[in-house]
């Protein structure tokens, strides 16, 4: 009974590590790159978007390498769900986000892309180092076509980017201090994550999909409902459509590159599809509200009861498995 406390204490601990480690981080990490010369556009289309799923990132590579790739997968799919049901929904609940025309011509679609490339590769209950590479490669041409699209369509996303005024020593001291916690704080929370999963007879999957998934979204929880209540509301929903772009090439290449696996059959017919289900409602939604108000689109309340109420069926189904 003390090593299940015990367990319990440390991924309390590592996610609160993992949630002050990863503001850390991303804020040295952009001071540094501002003292390097690169503009405030790039920093919040790699920096922080990276930042965002660093806590995910994070979580997976220790996982792989403590032979636990299929919750470092949970978390993954996980967190994406996390995000579209409870962060959505909870963010549109507090105040109806206003919608923009672009969200249709470049965001939508690559979250489309890559949330169908994920059931390609989970479909056969396998992930490879080849498929993982494949993700990793993904990432590159990602950014480097998001940044020359942005370049050419400069936007409000350059001043959304807010960068503490750090010389480059304290830069320096925040990201070195912020990538050690968050490091230590991942190898803590998977550590107590396995030992409750094995301490319950529950899967380390069940518990990536369920724990550490919702804490590892508490970021983009945070984030987003401080961007609505604050007005600044294309953050709230970019920066879900971008985490869970990441989430699903960052974090699912990890477990492949580091340690391949055999999956669960259910990670497919159950998880991913769940996470498939929610996204084509969230963008279902958003587009539908574009077409019928093509003025004033906005992901109000009963779109966030909706998402709510979807998330909350899926946990009802994966308990009532287990």
């Amino acid at each position: 009974m003390p090593e299940v406390w015990l367990a319990a204490l440390a991924m309390l601990a590592g996610l609160a590590g993992l949630v002050w480690g990863a503001d850390r981080f991303v804020a040295g990490s952009a001071a540094l790159a501002l003292r390097l010369g690169l503009s405030k556009l790039v920093i919040g289309l790699t920096i922080v978007a990276l930042g965002t799923s660093a806590p995910e990132i994070m979580v997976a590579t220790s996982a792989a390498q403590r032979g636990a790739g299929e919750l470092a997968i949970g978390n993954a799919l996980g967190s994406n769900l996390a995000n579209i049901g409870l962060v959505l929904g909870v963010t549109a609940l507090i105040a109806p986000i206003p919608l923009q025309r672009h969200l249709l011509g470049q965001e939508i679609p690559a979250l489309l892309m890559v949330t169908v490339l994920a059931g390609f590769i989970l479909h056969d209950a396998r992930l490879s180092a080849a498929e993982g590479l494949f993700l990793l490669a993904l990432i590159i041409l990602l950014l480097w076509v998001t940044v020359r699209l942005k370049k050419r369509h400069h936007g409000s996303e350059e001043e959304d980017v807010e960068v503490r005024d750090y010389t480059a020593a304290g830069g320096f001291f925040w990201f070195g201090l912020g990538l050690a916690i968050l490091l230590a704080s991942a190898d803590i929370l998977v550590w107590g994550a396995s030992q409750l999963a094995a301490a319950a007879g529950i899967s380390p999957l069940v518990i990536g999909l369920t724990v550490v998934a919702v804490g590892t979204s508490l970021p983009e929880l945070a984030t987003s409902v401080a961007s609505a209540v604050k007005g600044h509301f294309d953050l709230a929903i970019g920066n879900i459509i971008g985490s869970n772009i990441f989430n699903i090439l960052a974090v699912m290449s990890v477990p492949g590159i580091i340690a391949p696996l055999d999956i669960q059959p259910a990670v497919f017919s159950r998880d991913y599809l769940a996470m498939l289900a929610m996204t084509l409602l969230l963008v279902s939604a958003i587009t539908y509200s574009l077409w019928r108000h093509p003025s004033d689109a906005r992901l109000g309340r009963g779109h966030g009861a909706l998402l709510l109420g979807c998330y909350g069926a899926y946990y009802g189904l994966l308990l009532h498995n287990f």
